[in-house]
């Protein structure tokens, strides 16, 4: 466990090749391992050797060591399944994940890209649980959270969004009582920024768009000049995929009628997409050049994708929850709080 906190302080320090900015926002080996994944083994049922993950890590100046502590800990939380021929250790993707996969790749894609309708009505959630239910309360809070619901005061939570089903649906599944669901037309308050930055720090959220914009700005300009090597793409492309990934977990998507004038995100997505869907092929290469190396048998079935084949995604028509779906949860958990998964296994 120390050897991993000590890698990841490591990686978390931004650093740079040329002019290319490093993923930084929670970057530490697991999310960049996943991230890989995600964006070049996304459809696959195939298992990749522990050695070529190492080596791809290594991209990133990761040392082994800490690679293989962040291929044992993705797989621990449930994000990994491996497999063993002979002394060959391999890791892929748990099975029966892929439609939750496809759910949340389609969610990645699509965040930012519309500013949701807002009814000028919110649903408010008050309860009391008592002390000695502190697991419960606790379950509670993180599911609210999950549901992007602020919390206006220890015991008040609020979204804009009509999600009583979803809210009731959670009560039941954790089984507690002094529970309270509503819906509001008002707010009896005449500061509406203050209720906004007390329940979803709004302000936090902007400067954490406008650091993504300041990163990324430049590195978007060398690739519309297009001299990135093939090495360097994949660096980029994972570093801004990284770190644009948590900004579903931490923005709670307001409404336009609530956000303040001149909101980053529509920029910052913009970059995002940019740098990400125009160095797809150009990354892809060099993770085939690297996977060839340990096992070029799976070199070819190797493919990325980008934010316009989006609308090519389906979320599967029966939703169901499975142990991938608990284990996003917890990754989605660690971004919003800065609790650690592995605190939440048992």
């Amino acid at each position: 466990m120390e050897e991993d906190r000590h890698e990841r302080r490591r990686v978390t320090t931004p650093t740079t090749v040329g002019s290319l900015p490093r993923a930084r926002q929670g970057a530490e080996p697991q999310r960049l391992l996943t991230t890989l994944l995600g964006d070049y083994w996304f459809w696959r049922q195939e298992h990749i050797p522990s050695a070529a993950l190492v080596r791809l890590l290594a991209e990133f100046d990761i040392t082994e060591a800490g690679a293989r502590a962040a291929l044992r800990r993705v797989a621990s939380r449930g994000l990994l399944t491996s497999s063993r021929t002979g002394r060959t250790t391999a890791y892929g993707l748990p099975p029966r994940a892929h439609d939750v996969i496809v759910a949340h790749m389609l969610r990645l894609l699509t965040f930012g890209a519309v500013t949701p309708a807002w009814d000028g009505r919110w649903t408010v959630v008050a309860f009391s649980v008592p002390e000695n239910m502190r697991d419960a309360r606790r379950a509670l809070r993180d599911g609210l959270r999950l549901l992007h619901f602020g919390m206006l005061f220890d015991a008040v939570w609020v979204s804009p969004y009509d999600k009583t089903a979803e809210v009731i649906a959670l009560v039941r599944r954790i089984g507690i009582r002094g529970v309270t669901v509503f819906r509001a037309e008002e707010i009896a308050d005449d500061d509406l920024d203050g209720v906004l930055d007390r329940a979803f720090d709004v302000t936090a959220l902007r400067k954490r768009y406008l650091r993504f914009i300041r990163t990324y700005r430049e590195a978007a300009e060398r690739v519309t000049r297009l001299d990135l090597s093939p090495g360097e793409a994949l660096r980029l492309r994972t570093a801004v995929m990284t770190d644009w990934r948590v900004f579903p977990a931490l923005d709670p998507d307001l409404p336009a009628e609530l956000l303040p004038p001149d909101w980053p995100r529509d920029e910052a997505r913009r970059l995002c997409v940019q740098i990400y869907d125009s160095l797809g092929e150009l990354a892809e290469r060099r993770f085939r050049e690297i996977l060839a190396e340990f096992a070029p048998e799976l070199a070819g079935l190797a493919a990325h994708h980008t934010f316009a084949q989006a609308s090519t995604l389906r979320s599967p028509r029966t939703p169901r929850h499975t142990a991938f779906d608990d284990a996003a949860d917890r990754d989605r958990l660690s971004v919003m709080t800065g609790r650690d998964p592995a605190d939440d296994m048992d």
